[in-house]
């Protein structure tokens, strides 16, 4: 006669028991879960010192501009870009405030991710429907999200201009509906040109001739959304002392080097990835990242957070802001806003220990770049090190202090990916590394997000 095989792969009664009776064996189990269901997790693990500690004064601090607001959007890295170039603008031309058209490089954005989704089409002929490349190009090709390199080919191609020459639209910061149904006909385009390929034997040079036609649809449909990119337009404005100016007729290309005047090309990203694939002092980029076919490449410095940190006061000190990206979904109080690692407890909340590093953060999916924005300001305390950021967001003016919110240096060390500074902030030996040829990571990578 067999022994019977205790089966430990389920769930039993008896496991099931066992943790209802440990459960209740703690009267203040009983006291939290009440809480928590009546108030939700966050208003029970607030710490209430957070908010104190985290006050909005500091000791070197940009001057603030209104904040602009992204709205039903994810174009925080577009806003963040442009809102590091609307200070230039506003220095050079003595203006109070001013603010640069988002719409104007949303329309060319997504121009740009279709052109670049089917030469990625293009290149894939060959791999199999089911394959995770061609699903991954597939899932979301014209996402609002992006990068800084993604930034910097779309000025480099096609400039800026001021906000009132190509307000915002409805789908523009509304862009869901605009997503779904650009990212249909793309979705059609890559059929048809699989299916030619494969079942009729056309070559990959034929079936590029009929990309033209293809991206003529994608102009058309971006332009019912979205409007029509204007190509020469009039700058007026009248500056803090009363003086009118005038500007006629220029282009884009021509109102970015008469008036931002900032070489976008003297700027490196500086990652801090502590995961042992990615070693410090190496170059990295993403393989089918990007929107601009032909244009700037992703590419990224890893360093030690000290390396980063360093660069980032040193340009804030110099007046100048500093484009970063980060996990904005952790620790956040989006009321006040406050990014602060001591602004919930949910350990003591809920009795359990949460103790991943930041390098076991990113290798097992809990945490990646969500979000970019803009570092205006910093506080050097005492010791002479940094406690708190001056984060200047997209979201509107009711979060925070006019929109305005403050980090954290614990938050800065723990969720911090990406932050964008001179190259010359950067030690001798880190600047010859950029020289180096960058490790190409996989389009999934965490490093791979957008922001």
């Amino acid at each position: 006669m067999t022994a019977e095989v205790k089966d430990n792969r389920a769930v039993t009664q008896d496991m099931i028991e066992r943790f209802t009776d440990d459960f209740r064996s703690n009267p203040q189990h009983k006291v939290l879960m009440n809480a928590i269901k009546q108030n939700g997790i966050n208003a029970v693990a607030m710490d209430q010192d957070a908010e104190v500690n985290m006050q909005q004064t500091f000791s070197h601090e940009i001057k603030s501009d209104k904040i602009t607001d992204q709205k039903q959007s994810g174009r925080c890295w577009m806003f963040a870009g442009l809102n590091t170039l609307r200070h230039e603008v506003a220095n050079n031309c003595n203006l109070k405030s001013f603010e640069l058209s988002e719409n104007y490089l949303t329309f060319w954005d997504k121009f740009e991710k279709a052109n670049y989704l089917l030469e990625s089409i293009l290149d894939t002929l060959d791999e199999p429907l089911d394959s995770r490349i061609v699903q991954w190009l597939l899932m979301d090709p014209i996402q609002d999200g992006g990068q800084w390199d993604m930034f910097t080919s779309l000025v480099d191609k096609y400039g800026v201009m001021p906000k009132y020459v190509m307000p915002e639209t409805y789908h523009s910061s509304r862009s869901g509906a605009m997503n779904e149904l650009v990212t249909q006909k793309l979705r059609e385009d890559a059929a048809k040109l699989r299916k030619q390929y494969q079942e009729e034997g056309v070559s990959p040079e034929s079936l590029r001739d009929q990309k033209p036609a293809l991206l003529n649809e994608i102009f058309r449909m971006l332009a019912h959304f979205l409007g029509e990119p204007p190509k020469r337009f009039d700058f007026e404005y009248r500056d803090k002392d009363e003086t009118f100016h005038r500007d006629t007729n220029i282009t884009p290309q021509e109102f970015y080097q008469k008036y931002v005047t900032i070489n976008l090309h003297d700027y490196v990203s500086l990652i801090n990835a502590p995961t042992e694939d990615k070693p410090f002092g190496r170059t990295f980029t993403v393989k089918y990242l990007g929107n601009v076919s032909g244009g700037q490449d992703v590419f990224y410095l890893n360093v030690p957070m000290e390396t980063l940190k360093e660069a980032t006061k040193q340009q804030i000190e110099n007046n100048e802001p500093v484009w970063f990206g980060c996990d904005v979904t952790k620790m956040l109080n989006s009321k006040s806003g406050i990014l602060d690692t001591a602004m919930y407890d949910y350990e003591s909340a809920l009795d359990v220990s949460m103790n991943l590093t930041k390098a076991e953060q990113l290798d097992y999916g809990n945490s990646q770049m969500t979000h970019a924005m803009v570092l205006q300001g910093v506080n050097i305390a005492e010791d002479g090190n940094p406690n708190r950021w001056k984060v200047e967001n997209s979201w509107g003016e009711k979060p925070g202090k006019d929109g305005y919110f403050v980090m954290s240096d614990d938050w800065f060390n723990e969720f911090m990916y990406q932050v964008v500074v001179r190259k010359d902030y950067l030690p001798e030996e880190l600047q010859t590394a950029l020289n180096q040829e960058p490790i190409a990571l996989e389009p999934w990578d965490p490093m791979g997000s957008l922001a």
